[in-house]
C-alpha cells in the first residue's frame, strides 16, 4: 500500500495544530486561575497582578501563533 509523504505532512500538521491550541489554552487557563487566586489573596495588588498576567498571556499567545505558523508552514510544504 503506498503512502503519500504530503498526507503525513498534513496529518503532522493537523496534530500539531491540535496541540498547540490545547498547549496554549491550558497555559493561559492556569495563568488565569493562579492570577485570580493572588488576586483573593491580596486584594491590594490587583494593578500589579493584573499587569504581569496581561504580559505573561501574551507571550503564551505569542508562542502559540508561532508554533501554528510553523504547522502551516509544514502543510504547505
Amino acid at each position: 500500500m503506498p503512502t503519500d509523504p504530503k498526507a503525513f505532512a498534513y496529518l503532522a500538521a493537523g496534530l500539531g495544530a491540535g496541540l498547540t491550541i490545547v498547549g496554549g489554552g491550558a497555559g493561559i487557563g492556569r495563568l488565569a486561575a493562579a492570577a485570580m487566586e493572588g488576586i483573593a489573596r491580596q486584594p491590594n495588588a490587583v494593578g500589579d497582578i493584573r499587569g504581569a498576567m496581561i504580559v505573561a498571556a501574551g507571550l503564551i499567545e505569542g508562542v502559540t501563533f508561532f508554533a501554528l505558523i510553523v504547522t502551516i508552514l509544514l502543510a504547505i510544504k
